[in-house]
């Protein structure tokens, strides 16, 4: 016996009742009652149908915009003692653990303090973790996309 051989049983199967396509099906109104929306082909109302009152959809206000902003991965001044080594770029951040998403710039705050001279490798700093770094005799570098950006702000 193969797959192509199988059939039902005879008379285990009839076709479906064709309701609404004349007199073969049920007669007449084919159980849909007289008239009205619900009678016609096609019939219902749409997803979104509350009882004739406005929809959710458009009751909505549809105005502005929503600005999502950056999102950054802080680093603060007191990580950076618990860890070894004394330059780090975004790959060295990462394998330390203080960064955790790929895809978000990183930005140092000044939260804590540092007591060893590091050089850091960040899309964005703050002021205050700038001179702390500096201070300490490290330096924080800026990547270059960012630095623009803050430069021409200044200018403007």
């Amino acid at each position: 016996m193969k797959l192509s051989d199988l059939k039902p049983t005879p008379g285990s199967r009839k076709p479906r009742k064709r309701v609404g396509r004349g007199p073969g099906g049920v007669d007449k109104t084919a159980g849909r009652g007289h008239k009205g929306q619900k009678s016609r082909s096609g019939a219902g109302k749409g997803q979104f149908f509350e009882g004739g009152r406005s929809t959710l959809i458009s009751r909505l206000p549809k105005r502005g915009f929503n600005n999502v902003g950056t999102t950054y991965e802080v680093v603060n001044l007191s990580q950076l003692d618990a860890i070894q080594g004394d330059s780090f770029d975004r790959a060295g951040l990462e394998a330390a653990g203080l960064v955790r998403r790929k895809g978000n710039p990183v930005k140092l705050l000044a939260r804590g303090s540092v007591s060893r001279a590091v050089t850091l490798h960040v899309d964005a700093a703050s002021e205050s973790a700038i001179k702390a770094i500096e201070a300490a005799g490290g330096k924080v570098v800026l990547s270059e996309a960012r630095s623009s950006q803050s430069a021409e702000q200044k200018d403007a």
